[in-house]
């Protein structure tokens, strides 16, 4: 239980537990902020017009760049099975 609890997914991507706990709180600490900005900029738009996207898009590539197998595979918004299973 300790190891599919703690240990499974960071050896998985190829990290420890530490090295796994560091980025994925950085991820969350950059997605966090990045949300906050998104909620000002929807009560004020001319604040932070592009601080929510931009973030997004530097930790989807970091994330692409860190693990070779999650790079080969289409994004889930690129994904033709999502578009139609989507699609309004």
């Amino acid at each position: 239980m300790l190891h599919r609890w703690f240990l499974s997914h960071p050896r998985s991507v190829g990290e420890s537990y530490w090295e796994h706990a560091a980025v994925a709180g950085r991820f969350g600490a950059v997605m966090v902020v990045g949300g906050i900005a998104c909620l000002v900029h929807a009560l004020f738009p001319a604040l932070f017009p592009r601080t929510a996207s931009d973030r997004v898009k530097r930790l989807y590539q970091q994330m692409k760049s860190r693990q070779p197998a999650f790079a080969a595979k289409p994004a889930a918004f690129q994904d033709p099975a999502w578009q139609l299973e989507y699609e309004i």
